[in-house]
This record gives structure tokens, sequence and C-alpha cells, in this order.
């Protein structure tokens, strides 16, 4: 069996799985479907390790798909002088760029405006800004050649301010002195998450969404299990919740990390740390809105801005705030939205308004607690602990990292379960890079065999890698999955045949807002893709009429509840706002437990 096929997330999959999870014990169990679940998930499966990883949600349904989309090494660490996180997550992007993903993590140009003030006057402070900021750029630079695993990154440059208007036009004359361009690693954040679990079910791990960890099963003072409660079996349903016995179970829960400490409180433990979580909050516009060809990165008085290029769009972000409501749904407000726009129209020439936003997106970021008051200064490094035995805890750290974040909880697994393999990812290509710099030169052939344009196989390829030729076959069967989806002429039908059919997506919402990005790339949010995209993933997973009407009203509560959020002028009112629509996937225990249990969502 191929890799791919060995990785098919299918309904029939996940209908033997779940049977694999009732009746088998693992030596590891991931409670967790984010970047670092499943991470962790194939880490220990590429040992040999036997595993199982339940997802309440989706995958990446939480902080996972709702980044800045940047694979980067944290540039303003450098300033801090934290030069062991920019050593760790330039060495990160190397690997994702050159070895791992090259499919799905690509250099994006970003350019560090040089702000004019003060005629001749200001010309010693100039130069001591560009001499400041490119000895920082030269040193990023320096940094990924020494440790980044392969650079995958051009060189940075300085530019007059001449060159920089003629790359980025937008930016207003006046406020510019020049810039600096660097480059960094770009991600669609989601599709990278959902190839990790693939990757981990073709090695033999067994993926479960819609499961969701509602207590721990403890002997002793040892943890031996989970209760999962299946999301999608029928109310009433005897087998909704079921145990699941293993030697070890690592829980990556993000910022629903504290809901561990609930679940020890009764024989007196605490983790040892506490999670908190800032929001962090972007707007989509169309590439249209802003003339330029490379991204921006801007200071700010609390935190920095980033406008990257984003196919046929731009994304703007993000803020930095804290957040104590509902972590599930984390909504934007007025005010985030305002925020945002006033700081970007400070160095535009033309002034962006609400008229331009296409899409918004709210993520929440979890941050060890304990630095500093305020949430931007929190590390983001990680840390793991075992409050009991057979419980591994896993938090912070930030996306790019997430491979060491795995291996550092797995080596604890591994440790105590008297296991000797080291890691092996970072020698693992993901589903779909194996062969893709060969599949990428010769796709205009490739194009001719399968009768479609090249554009069409450039955008599969950019985000399937070598899987593309799964979705061309799909094409070839029924030539009419070659045809746009309706309302988002940038994705073909068969994208949706596809997410339903082997990367574990059950519902609508899984389709429009994470295996593609129809909800925050489209003004309509989706709504005109919805119809088309039910009957594709209908005609999959065996939806009847009265199935796909009321996934399409899920879905349209949802956008509903979104924008009216979008509306309000503080975080309560726009929760409130936002919880207004029903979570699609059965029991309404999303935001606390019912009786004595305690729901952990998932990163």
């Amino acid at each position: 069996m191929s890799r791919s096929a060995a990785g098919q997330l299918s309904v029939e999959r996940r209908a033997d799985d779940l049977r694999r999870l009732r009746a088998e014990r693992f030596d590891v169990l991931v409670i967790g479907g984010g970047v670092t679940g499943a991470g962790a998930a194939l880490d220990a499966a590429s040992r040999g390790l036997k595993v199982a990883l339940v997802e309440a949600r989706d995958h990446a349904a939480g902080t996972s798909s709702r980044s800045s989309k940047l694979i980067h090494g944290g540039l303003r660490y450098l300033e801090q002088l934290e030069f062991h996180l920019v050593h760790e997550a330039l060495t990160e992007r190397g690997l994702l760029a050159t070895r791992l993903a090259p499919h799905l993590v690509r250099p994006v140009p970003i350019l560090v405006p040089l702000p004019a003030e003060g005629g001749v006057r200001d010309l010693p402070r100039r130069f001591f800004r560009r001499s400041y900021y490119g000895a920082g750029v030269a040193a990023y630079d320096v940094f990924a050649g020494l440790f980044g695993g392969g650079r995958g990154m051009p060189l940075h440059r300085h530019l007059t301010r001449e060159g920089a208007h003629r790359i980025f036009p937008s930016l207003r004359p006046d406020r510019l002195a020049g810039a600096i361009r660097y480059y960094d690693g770009q991600v669609d954040d989601a599709r990278l998450v959902v190839t990790l679990a693939r990757t981990a079910a073709s090695l033999g791990a067994t993926v479960v969404t819609s499961a969701r960890a509602v207590g721990l099963i403890r002997q002793a003072r040892e943890v031996t299990g989970v209760r999962v409660r299946d999301l999608e079996a029928p109310a009433g349903s005897p087998d909704a919740e079921f145990e699941v016995h293993a030697r070890t179970v690592i829980a990556a829960t993000g910022v629903w990390s504290d809901d561990m400490s609930r679940m020890l409180n009764d024989v007196g433990l605490r983790p040892g740390f506490r999670v908190r979580a800032s929001k962090g909050v972007h707007l989509v516009v169309p590439r249209s809105a802003i003339t330029g060809e490379a991204g921006l990165i801007l200071r700010t008085a609390t935190s920095v801005l980033f406008v990257i290029p984003w196919g046929g769009h731009w994304i703007i972000g993000t803020t930095d705030t804290d957040w104590r409501l509902d972590r599930s749904h984390p909504a934007a407000t007025a005010k985030d939205i305002d925020y945002l726009l006033e700081q970007v129209n400070a160095v535009l020439d033309r002034p962006l308004t609400t008229a331009d936003i296409e899409g918004v997106y709210a993520g929440l970021r979890p941050l060890l607690a304990g630095e500093a008051d305020s949430t931007s200064k929190l590390s983001r490094e990680h840390a793991v602990v075992e409050p009991m035995l057979g419980l591994l805890l896993v938090a912070g750290g930030k996306y790019t990292t997430y491979r060491v974040m795995a291996s550092d909880v797995v080596d604890r697994a591994v440790h105590r379960l008297g296991w000797t393999r080291p890691s092996r990812t970072a020698d693992l290509p993901l589903l779909g890079a194996d062969g893709y710099a060969a599949m990428w030169r010769d796709r205009a052939d490739l194009a001719r065999r399968h009768g479609v344009p090249v554009g069409v196989v450039e955008h599969l390829l950019e985000r399937y890698g070598t899987l593309t030729l799964d979705l061309l076959a799909l094409v070839d069967a029924d030539p009419l999955l070659g045809s746009p989806l309706a309302g988002a002429p940038e994705y073909l039908a068969a994208e949706v045949t596809y997410a339903a059919r082997a990367e574990g997506a059950l519902h609508l919402e899984d389709v429009l807002t994470r295996r593609t990005r129809i909800s925050i790339e489209t003004s309509h949010r989706g709504l005109e893709s919805a119809e088309h995209a039910a009957e594709l993933m209908g005609a999959v997973l065996g939806w009847d009429e009265a199935t796909r009407a009321r996934e399409v009203a899920h879905y349209r509560a949802r956008v509903e509840a979104e924008r009216q959020s979008q509306l309000m002028a503080d975080d309560v009112a726009a929760d409130a706002a936002r919880l207004g629509a029903p979570d699609v996937r059965g029991f309404a225990a999303d935001r606390g437990g019912d009786g004595d249990s305690v729901e952990l969502p998932s990163r």
C-alpha cells in the first residue's frame, strides 16, 4: 500500500479506528489534534510505538488554523537576546522548507520599512536605525546559515527609498527612508496539521476526530487511559462514550491545558505551570486593495504588525490581548478590527476601510504564564511536565517549533516505556513531500497529460505536493470535479471531494474553514459555496437531503454569529454574539463539563 493510501482519513477508516480505540491498548494516546498533538502522534508512530490520537473537533480546529501563516525564526527574539529561541526556530524553518514539507512551506519576502522623519536633521537617526535593523536581519541570516538545517530562504538586502517603493508602491513615500528585505517561511497552517495527522496515520497511528476526552482513567496514582465521547454517535447511543487504555497519555491541548488541573484536583495534584490565552486577530483583504510584491513587518506600541501576501489576498495581523472567555470560539471585536486598520493605514497611501475586508479570524495563543502581566511578553517557550505517572502535559511554544515540542514530550514517554529509539522526524518527509521538486519542475507535462491548465496543477502542487496525483485521478474519473467550486473560483470541486474522502473532513465547516480557506478568503464568507460543497461532501459521506440542509444551516448560523460578533465593542459582547451559533458537533458541552467530568477541547 502506498503512503498516500495508508494515510487516508476516510469515514471507513474512522469507523475502523473507533473499533481499535475501544478494543486495544496503546503505548501512547495523544489528546489534541492541533500541530503539537499531530506532531507528537507522528513522532511516536515513527519510533514504532502503538499510537492513538483523539481530537474533540477537527484537525487544527483551534489555535493551529488561526495563526499568521508564518514559519519564522522570531526576528524580534534577537532584539530580546533570546538566541536559543532563534536558533531553534530557524533550524525548524530550514527543515520544513527544504526536507519535511517543501510543498507547504515556501519563502515569502518581507520588508522592514525605515521611517523618514525630520529631514536633514534626522540623518544620524536614520543611519542608526538602518544599522540597528540591518545588524539584526544580518544576524538572522547568519543564524539561518549556521543552524538552519538547510537555509531554504534567500539572503536579506538593503533597499533605498526608491527601491522600497518599487517593491511596495502602496507605502506612503513621505513616511519611508528605505527598507530592508528579508525572507521567512509561509504556510497554510491547517493544511500542515492535516498532513501531519495523515502522515502519522500512514505509519499505523489510530487518528479519530470528533472524539472528545472527558475524563482520565486511573489506577491508584497512575493514569491508564481516557474516557472518550464520540460526538458523531447518535443521541442516546450506548456506544457514544467508551474507555481508551494506554500506557502513556500525552495531553497537547494548548489553551485548554489548565483544564487538566481540574481533572487532577481530586488527588491534590497540580500540573506545575499555567497557560494564558492571548487573542490574536487577523484581517484578510483582497490583493488589489494594496499594491506590493512583499510583506511588511511594522512595530506597534504593543507588539508587531504583519502585512503578508496570501495568494490573491493579504493577511493583516495581529492583536495581542488577554482572553478569559470561551476558548473554543474566540471572537474579534469592532475595536480589534479598528485597531488593525489604524495601524496599517499609518503607512499606506490609500487607507483601508471595513468595506475592504473579506475575512476576519481570531485565534488564541497558549502562553506559559508567570513572566509578566502583559501577554505580549509571556514566554513562547514550551514546557513538558508529568504531574501523575502515565500523564504528560506539553504546552506553550510556537507553531514553528511544533516538532521540537513533539520530540521532547515523546522522549519523556519512551523513557518511561523503556523504549530506546530516538526521534526520526527530522528526516521524515511528510506526505506529498517525496518527489515534490521533480514534479514541480515537470508540472507543464503533468498538466498536458491530464488535460488541465498549468495553473491548476501549480495550485494543487502548492497545497498537496505529490498527492496532486490523487486529485488529478479524481478529475480524470469525473471531469466535473475539475470545475471551480461555486463562489470560490480559486478552488476545485475535487478538493472538497478529496477532503471528505481522504482528509478526515466530517462537516461542511471543516472544508470551508480549514481544508480550504474559503471562509476567510471570500466576502460572502463561504455562503455562496456552501450548497455546492455540501452536495460534494454528501456524495462521499452518504448524506441525505436533510443532513445536507442541516450542514448548510449550521454553517450559515456560524457565519452570521461571527459577523455579529465583529460589530460588538468589547470582548464580552462579541463572545455572547459568537456563542449564538451552536457547534455542529453533536453535544452541547463545548464550554464546560457535564456532571463531574471535564471536557478537553484540543488546540
